[in-house]
């Protein structure tokens, strides 16, 4: 019998989004689910059917969890919501604690015990004004801040280190995560990257920390936006492993499968040069491919 075939990124067979995120496998429904931004277009693709299902709204679907006795946690710019995808009804949780005209939510997952946590993005990047919020089922708290784009959520397989980047300032941090609280202490630098410099080539640019996934031997996925690549850091911030892509522009992964080793990753196409997306036509796709070392399953949120 040949050996499995790893590390062979190709797409699933569906339209490619604008900008593909937040992407998450659900283990009752045997799916990946996954957001488009800017099309404002919430998916779900059945891999033992090949089918695809996708809900369009009036404002942007920026973050989604599964909940608790079904449906969805949806984080939007017009605020946290429950999301019934089988009636299509929202249901509003919170307002958005920001000003939407200038700022959105971003990356958002939920903990172990249910709580979700989810990040902004300040869409005029100066000053650095996005923050990462908790909500446990009463209201939004604010729990830290002073950075640009929030991203990277994600837990150590002990729920005892959450990773949050800040994709801007090209950071990963990590911090102590006291899981029956939920509090947060010892923000230190899990990994930084070099800044992108005015008229480098892409070439030799590496990419910024976008979303990221853990796997259960404790290593840190992450996407390098703009970097065509993934890399998988360890429990230190140590670089274990780097897979190249067939598009410049990454944006999360996430664990799937019966056995959670096929590795799903969403991607950008959006405001891309015209001669980077005739040479990269998956852009915009999600990629799918077998990996060595399962990840670890997806949280539930609760409202």
């Amino acid at each position: 019998m040949p050996a499995e075939l790893l590390f062979d990124p190709h797409p699933l067979p569906v339209a490619p989004s604008l900008l593909g995120e937040s992407p998450f496998w659900h283990p009752e429904q045997a799916a990946l689910y996954w957001c488009d931004i800017p099309g404002k277009t919430l998916n779900c693709f059945h891999p033992a059917t090949a089918t695809h299902e996708h809900w369009a709204f009036e404002t942007e679907p920026c973050s989604i969890a599964p909940l608790l006795g079904g449906g969805l946690m949806l984080a939007m710019r017009d605020g946290l919501w429950t999301f019934d995808t089988r009636s299509g009804e929202r249901s509003r949780l919170a307002r958005p604690p920001y000003d939407p005209r200038k700022e959105r939510f971003n990356d958002g997952k939920a903990d172990a015990q249910g709580r979700f946590w989810v990040g902004t993005i300040y869409e005029p990047r100066e000053p650095a004004l996005a923050a990462l919020y908790r909500w446990s089922g009463e209201h939004l708290a604010r729990v830290a801040g002073d950075v640009t784009v929030s991203n990277g959520l994600a837990w150590s397989p002990d729920g005892r280190t959450l990773y949050w980047s800040d994709t801007k300032a090209h950071t990963i941090h990590a911090l102590d995560f006291d899981p029956a609280s939920g509090e947060l202490s010892r923000q230190r630098v899990f990994a930084s990257f070099p800044l992108k410099q005015a008229g480098q080539d892409l070439a030799s640019y590496g990419g910024r920390p976008d979303g990221a996934a853990v796997d259960s031997e404790g290593c840190y996925w992450v996407a390098m936006f703009e970097g065509q690549r993934l890399l998988r850091l360890a429990p230190d911030g140590t670089p274990l492993q780097e897979v190249a892509l067939p598009v410049r522009c990454a944006t999360m992964p996430c664990f799937g499968g019966d056995d959670l080793r096929t590795l799903y990753v969403t991607t950008s196409r959006e405001n891309r040069p015209a001669e980077e997306l005739q040479r990269q036509p998956w852009a915009g796709c999600v990629l799918q491919m077998r990996v060595e070392v399962p990840g670890l399953p997806v949280h539930f949120a609760q409202v």
